[in-house]
This record gives C-alpha cells, structure tokens and sequence, in this order.
C-alpha cells in the first residue's frame, strides 16, 4: 500500500465527472486499499478517487465508533459507482475536505439515503444510511460528480478558516422530515 498525492481546490481534475469503472479488479482493490491508508494518515474520513488524481467512480469511508456523534455506526467501506437512488429528510451540518484544508462551511444533505453500488468483492450492494454516514456519503458522492461541498454552501456566512490543530463541532438542525 503506498499513501498518494491529495489534489487540493484549484486543480481542474477536481471539477471532472469521474468514469464508471466497469470491473472490480486487483488493480482497483490495490487503488482503494492506498486511498484508505491515503485517508488515515491524512486524517479524514472519506476519500473519492479524484481526489488522488484518478478520474474513476470509487470512494472509501472510515468512520471510527469513536468519532461518530449522532449515533451512526462505525463504517469502514469502498464503494464503487456509487448512486444515491433514495433521498429523505433535510439537515444542516458543517462539512470540511481534505482537497480543501483549513475551511469549513454549512451544508444542507439528505439524512437518510439509499446507495446502489459495486464492492470491491464486484457485487451489487443497495444500502440504505443515514446521520453523519450518509452525509459523508453524499459529499464523497459530490466528489464523483465535480462537486465540492463550498458549492452546496447556501449561507456564505458559514464559510470559516479553521487552524489545524481546531476540529470543527458545527450544529446539526433538521430542515424538513419529508
């Protein structure tokens, strides 16, 4: 396993719709295991494929018992073209990146969602998460697409710089139960 390059907010290969992978192979197992210690060391707890540079539809997550506050489970996954085919509920929360370092802002998501997508074992997956796992998801999903999460800022306001050695704890307010 090696740990890759993150690109950061500028490079035009974060604005690019990534391509569906069309076979999980050995190649594609080894990218996902570099991108996961990719994201451990770097420390976050998602990673999209064209954040290292590699324009392809795969994402993982980590997500440690000990950082999950709303009650999520611990998750560690890798998911490979991911759709969200479900979306309910609307929330606010503040979202980070690690393409984007130092810089927080409010975010409106969908709280409970539905993904179909590929594992890494090339088997069809539909899961349904919500709370901060399906936020996660959602933004790693965005990455896919070209999206970073300052596009889906609504309130410009919320945008702040956050030093390094600060973690962000933003509220979390339900906007709609749809």
């Amino acid at each position: 396993m090696a740990i890759l390059d993150i690109v950061l907010e500028g490079d035009p290969r974060l604005r690019h719709k990534a391509h569906r992978i069309r076979t999980v192979d050995d190649s594609i197992r080894r990218l996902a295991a570099d991108m996961h210690e990719t994201m451990l060391d770097a420390p976050g707890v998602g990673l999209a494929a064209p954040q290292v540079g590699i324009p392809l539809r795969l994402f993982v997550v980590h997500v440690p018992e000990d950082y999950v506050e709303d009650g999520s489970p611990a998750t560690t996954l890798a998911l490979v073209n991911p759709e969200i085919v479900k979306a309910q509920g609307r929330v606010l929360g503040y979202e980070g990146c690690l393409s984007i370092p130092g810089w927080t802002g409010e975010v409106p998501r969908s709280d409970r969602i539905t993904v179909k997508a590929i594992g890494l074992n090339n088997r069809a997956l539909k899961i349904k998460y919500e709370g901060w796992v399906a936020r996660i998801l959602q933004h790693e999903i965005d990455h896919l697409d070209g999206v970073l999460f300052l596009d889906r800022v609504e309130d410009r306001t919320t945008i702040q710089e956050v030093p390094d050695s600060e973690e962000v704890e933003g509220p979390v307010e339900a906007l709609s139960a749809d």
